[in-house]
C-alpha cells in the first residue's frame, strides 16, 4: 500500500500535530509557520509546543498512568472487572490502535520533532534575543532527553530523533541500541543543566534541578538495563554520585525537600510546591487572564480513575448525582485500586504517607456560607433534617443512634462557592469542629465561618479516626495496625466501619482480588446487610484530588487542574538508596531512606518506629511504593530491576497468569507500525504482530 509521506512523518517526528498551548498565555498558532522562527517571540512560540504533552496529554489523562503504574504489585483494577485488562492483567496485551500506550508512544515522538525543530534552529548571535532564545534552547535539549527516556523506558530500544523533521523523515526507520539512547539522553541532561537556569518566572518550563534529577532517573534506568558509560563506569556508580552530588548540594540546585509529609501534599502547597523539581502545571482558574474554557486541553481527570464512587452509597453520602457533586467530583470511572501489597505496605501507626496517600475514611459537605445562595440548594442534601432523617436506611450499614443528636452524622467540610469571570465556580472548603450537632439555616455566615477551621488536605483523613466521629459516615479501618486497632468494637463507632481485609477474597482461579457483588460482601463481613453497595469502596488514591481555589474547571465536575510532580527531590533520595543498594551498601542505603521515614513519621511516633539499619533489594521496593505509588514510577522502577514476573507471581496473581518474558517491554505503536515501509523488521518487541521482535542485537 502507498503511504503517504506526511502519515509517516506524523508518526514518527508528530511535528505539526500539536494543538494550542497555554504555557506563559501564549498562541503559538497565532504565528505563521514562515515567520515562526524569525522572530524570539515565534520562537518562544513554538517552543512552548514543545511542553504541551506533558500536561495536556501525558501527566492528566489515564493514558500514559497506565502504562506506568498497571500491571506492576501495586495496583488492582476495580472489583476485579475487566477493564484496561491488557494493562492491569497483561490479558490480551497487543499492538491496538487508539489504547493508551499506542497513545503515549505517538505522543511522545510527536514531542520530539517540535523540540528538533527549535534544537536545530541557528540562532543569530549578534541578535538582541540571542540570550533568550539559546536559554530556550537548553530548555529543548532537557525536553528533548526527557521524551527520549519516557520511549526507551517503556519501548526499549527504540529509534532516536535528532534531526530535523526534514533530515529525519523516513518509511524505513531504524531503532538504536540502549547504549546510544541512553548515552544520547545523558549528553542532552549534561548540557541543559549546565546552561539552564536555577529558577524560571514559569513554573512549567525546566530549570537546572530538573535536568539534574532527571539525569539521576536516566542512569538508574539505564543501569537497569546493564549499561556503563564510556569510559567503563557503570550506570549505577554514576546514578550514586549524581544522585548524592544533588543531595549535598540541595541549596546550589535550589531544591527542597518538605520535613513533614503533610506539607508536601498540602493543598496550599499545590502551586509553587518547592519539592517539585519539574512540574506538570495546571490552569489556575482565579485568573482571568488565563485561557480557560473548555475547548481547552488542559484538564485534569486523574482523580476519576482513581476514586471511588460516592453514588454508589447514597444512603449515606447523600449523593444523588454526581455530576453536580464539588466535594469528590464525577467519579464515574474508578479504575485504579490498590493491591493488597500496596496498603499493607503501610504502617499506619507511625506513617502519615497512609492518609496522605489514601482516603479512607468518607464524609459529606455543607454549603452554608453566603456563596452557597448561589448553588442549587436541592443539590445540598447535608442539613439538620436529613442526618435525623435516614436512620432506617443507615441501620443496613452497621449504624445505630442514640437520642444525643451529636452522635447523628453531620458533614466534615463546608463548602463556599466562589465564581470567576474565566474560571468559573470554585468550591474551597473548611473543616467544621468534632463533635457538634447539625447547624441549622438559622445560623449567621459570621457565627459558622467562627466555627470551621483549615487543615492541610481535606482528603487525608484525620488518623486514627476517633469512634465518636460523627463527622464521617463510612470508614474503611487497617486492621493490621494493631497498636490502634488491636480490638474493634463496632457498637462504639458512630459510623459505618468496614475491615479492609473484608473487601479482599480469594478468586476461584487462585489468586486474591477485591470483591465484587453483595453476596461476597456479606459472606466476609456479616455486620453488613447485603442489600448495601459497600462492596464498591476502597481506599482512594487522593496525590490528584485537590480542593482550593483556582483548581476546579467551573461547572465540569470531572476535572482539578492541580499541579503534576513528574520528579521530586525524594525520588532523588531514593535513587541514591537504590544506587548504594545495588553496589553492595546497604547501611548507606538505609540512611537514605531513613530521611524520608523520618518525616513521614507521626508526632507519636519514636526512632525505632521508622529507623532501618539496612536497606536490601526488597526494603528499596517496597519503600518506593510507600513514597511514590501512583506517581507513574511503579512499572518503570520493576522493569529495572528485573522484578516484574516475580513481584506479579507474588502480590498480582491475575497479571501473573498472562505475563510473558517478552513482556518487560511495551508493545510498540500499532499507528506507527502501520504508516511505515519496515514493521516487520522493525518489529513490536515480540508481541507476533510483526516477523520479528526487532530487538535482536539492539539490546545493549
Amino acid at each position: 500500500m502507498k503511504k503517504n509521506t506526511y502519515y509517516a512523518m506524523a508518526a514518527l517526528l508528530g511535528f505539526g500535530t500539536m494543538a494550542s498551548c497555554d504555557l506563559d498565555e501564549y498562541n503559538p498558532n497565532s504565528i505563521s509557520s514562515e515567520e515562526s522562527l524569525a522572530t524570539e517571540e515565534g520562537f518562544y512560540g513554538m517552543q512552548a509546543l514543545c511542553y504541551q504533552p506533558i500536561y495536556a496529554q501525558l501527566y492528566s489523562v489515564f493514558d500514559f498512568m497506565q502504562m506506568a503504574e498497571c500491571g506492576t504489585d501495586i495496583w488492582w483494577c476495580d472489583r476485579n472487572r475487566t477493564s484496561i485488562e491488557q494493562m492491569f492483567y497483561y490479558e490480551g496485551l497487543t499492538p491496538t490502535t487508539g489504547k493508551g500506550w499506542d497513545k503515549s508512544f505517538t505522543q511522545l515522538y510527536a514531542a520530539l520533532g517540535l523540540c528538533n525543530t527549535i534544537i536545530n534552529t541557528e540562532i543569530d548571535e549578534s541578535s538582541d534575543d540571542a540570550a533568550e532564545m539559546k536559554a530556550l534552547q537548553a530548555e529543548t535539549y532537557f525536553l528533548r532527553a526527557f521524551y527520549h527516556l519516557q520511549l526507551t523506558t517503556y519501548f526499549g530500544p527504540i529509534t532516536l530523533v535528532t534531526g530535523s523533521p526534514e533530515e529525519s523523515m523516513t518509511l524505513k526507520p531504524k531503532r538504536n541500541t540502549l547504549s546510544e539512547i541512553y548515552a544520547q539522553i545523558v549528553s542532552d541532561l549534561k548540557y541543559a543543566e549546565a546552561n539552564l537556569p536555577l529558577s524560571q518566572s514559569n513554573r512549567a518550563r525546566a530549570t537546572k534541578k530538573a535536568a539534574k534529577a532527571l539525569l539521576c532517573r536516566a542512569y538508574a534506568q539505564g543501569a537497569g538495563q546493564g549499561l556503563s558509560d564510556e569510559q567503563g563506569v557503570s550506570y549505577w556508580q554514576r546514578a550514586k554520585e549524581e544522585s548524592e552530588d544533588m543531595i549535598e548540594r540541595m541549596a546550589d540546585y535550589d531544591a527542597y525537600l518538605y520535613d513533614d509529609v503533610s506539607d508536601l501534599w498540602a493543598d496550599g502547597n499545590n502551586r509553587d510546591n518547592k519539592e517539585f523539581l519539574f512540574v506538570a502545571a495546571g490552569q489556575d482558574a482565579c485568573s482571568d487572564a488565563t485561557l480557560y474554557n473548555a475547548s481547552s486541553s488542559f484538564t485534569n481527570k486523574l482523580f476519576v480513575y482513581c476514586y471511588c464512587n460516592q453514588k454508589n452509597l447514597r444512603e449515606l453520602s447523600l449523593i444523588e448525582d454526581d455530576q453536580y457533586d464539588p466535594l469528590y467530583g464525577r467519579t464515574n470511572q474508578s479504575e485504579l485500586a490498590p493491591s493488597e501489597y500496596l496498603l499493607h505496605c503501610f504502617d499506619p501507626s507511625w506513617d502519615q504517607r497512609w492518609e496522605y496517600s489514601f482516603q479512607t475514611a468518607y464524609f459529606g459537605y455543607s454549603m452554608h456560607r453566603e456563596g452557597s445562595k448561589k448553588f442549587n440548594d436541592s443539590r445540598v442534601k447535608w442539613t439538620e433534617s436529613a442526618s435525623e432523617s435516614n436512620e432506617a436506611q443507615m441501620s443496613l450499614y452497621g449504624i445505630s443512634f442514640s437520642d444525643d443528636k451529636t452522635h447523628r452524622i453531620v458533614p466534615y467540610v463546608d463548602l463556599n462557592l466562589v465564581t470567576y469571570t474565566a474560571g468559573g465556580n470554585q468550591y474551597p472548603a473548611r473543616v467544621w469542629p468534632k463533635g457538634r450537632a447539625a447547624v441549622g439555616s438559622s445560623v449567621t455566615n459570621e457565627e459558622v465561618e467562627a466555627m470551621l477551621t483549615d487543615v492541610k488536605k481535606i482528603y487525608a483523613n484525620p488518623y486514627p479516626l476517633d469512634a465518636d466521629d460523627n463527622r464521617f459516615y463510612l470508614y474503611l479501618y487497617p486492621e493490621w495496625d494493631t497498636k490502634n486497632y488491636a480490638t474493634y468494637d463496632r457498637s462504639d463507632r458512630v459510623y459505618c466501619s468496614v475491615a479492609i481485609g473484608d473487601l479482599f477474597t480469594d478468586d476461584a482461579s487462585g489468586y486474591r482480588r477485591y470483591i465484587a457483588n453483595q453476596e461476597e460482601m456479606k459472606a466476609n463481613a456479616s455486620y453488613i446487610s447485603k442489600n448495601t453497595n459497600v462492596y464498591t469502596e476502597r481506599p482512594s488514591l487522593n496525590k490528584f484530588i485537590w480542593n482550593y481555589e483556582g483548581v476546579y474547571y467551573g461547572s465540569n465536575m470531572q476535572i482539578r487542574n492541580g499541579d503534576v510532580p513528574v520528579i521530586r527531590m525524594a525520588e532523588v533520595y531514593l535513587i541514591a538508596a537504590e544506587a548504594e543498594q545495588k553496589l553492595g551498601n546497604e547501611a548507606k542505603a538505609a540512611e537514605y531512606l531513613n530521611v524520608l521515614r523520618k518525616r513521614a513519621a507521626r508526632a507519636t511516633a519514636t526512632e525505632s518506629d521508622y529507623k532501618l539499619a539496612s536497606a536490601d533489594e526488597e526494603t528499596i521496593l517496597d519503600e518506593y511504593a510507600r513514597e511514590m505509588c501512583g506517581e507513574f514510577q511503579r512499572w518503570a522502577i520493576l522493569q529495572r530491576h528485573g522484578a516484574l514476573a516475580d513481584r506479579l507471581a507474588e502480590y498480582n496473581g491475575r497479571a501473573a497468569q498472562s505475563f510473558k518474558p517478552y513482556m518487560v517491554w511495551r508493545p510498540i505503536s500499532a499507528t506507527f507500525l502501520q504508516q511505515i515501509d519496515n514493521k516487520d523488521e522493525y518489529g513490536d518487541n515480540g508481541y507476533g504482530t510483526t516477523a520479528s521482535s526487532g530487538l535482536d542485537g539492539y539490546l545493549q
